[in-house]
């Protein structure tokens, strides 16, 4: 049942994929090409591809003289600033290779919260995606602030992919899966599939990740996850190396079922 299932990211027409900080900044910068090699074999197979994509301030903070991830709003937003554009060039210069064009959207929760706004950012992305551009999806960090922040762009990931009505979304880090406790754990048991309302009893999750530059983690991925699955995204959670494997459906990461929703039902 399990390969089926994962054999349906290969067919599916719409898909996000999330990839955080520490997977394409720093010494991993490098890791774009390959990235952008998946996404591009997929949108070459006629599947509409939008990547939420972390990895502005971190990008941005070697050109501040910063060696650790700053704790103040304004020099979060300053690095953000350089960094969101640098994020960018890196990924079009990318997917040069394919001929494919990149759309840069920022995003703040104000926006998905209210109508107005929600209704351009969606109408904008589904424009985008009708003319096979690649959207490019952050969190505005330069005018966010800590009250209206999504907190991860886990979070973000399943909003976006709820909005768009994506049939799946993929979310990587730096573990192959998710585990039943850290991994570094003896005893730690990696989760094939979580069934729709699992509440996952057992399960112990650590914090975030050592590279001090991303703010999720296996808890953060869990949350998200839920919120597209209940909406009726399907959702693989899995590492940013296992991506061509996973975009291709082979059996990788955790699956999460996706919950029955009525047609017409109406988007959280």
């Amino acid at each position: 049942m399990s390969v089926t299932e994962r054999e349906h990211i290969r067919n599916a027409a719409r898909i996000v994929v999330k990839v955080g900080s520490s997977s394409i900044s720093g010494d991993n910068a490098g890791a774009i090409a390959s990235l952008v090699d998946a996404l591009a074999e997929a949108h070459g197979r006629g599947s509409e591809v939008v990547l939420v994509s972390s990895g502005a301030i971190a990008t941005g903070m070697p050109y501040l003289n910063l060696d650790a991830r700053p704790t103040d709003l304004a020099t979060q937003q300053a690095a953000a600033s350089v960094g969101q554009n640098l994020l960018i060039f890196r990924y079009q210069d990318s997917l040069d290779r394919y001929d494919i064009v990149a759309g840069q959207v920022l995003l703040t929760a104000g926006d998905l919260e209210n109508p107005a706004h929600r209704g351009n950012a969606q109408r904008a992305m589904e424009r985008l995606l009708e003319l096979r551009i690649l959207p490019i999806v952050n969190e505005n960090d330069t005018v966010a602030t800590h009250e209206i922040r999504f907190g991860d762009n886990d979070r973000l990931a399943s909003l976006v992919a709820t909005l768009i009505r994506a049939d799946v979304l993929v979310l990587l880090s730096d573990v192959d899966a998710l585990y039943t406790k850290p991994p570094h754990l003896p005893g730690a048991e990696r989760i094939e599939r979580i069934v729709a309302g699992d509440s996952l009893p057992g399960v112990e999750f650590g914090s975030t990740g050592a590279s001090g530059v991303g703010t999720g983690g296996a808890s953060t991925k869990v949350s998200a996850a839920r919120i597209a699955a209940d909406a009726g995204t399907a959702v693989l959670v899995t590492s940013t190396t296992l991506v061509a494997q996973a975009l291709r459906g082979e059996h990788v990461g955790t699956w999460f079922e996706p919950a029955a929703v009525p047609s017409g039902h109406p988007l959280p």
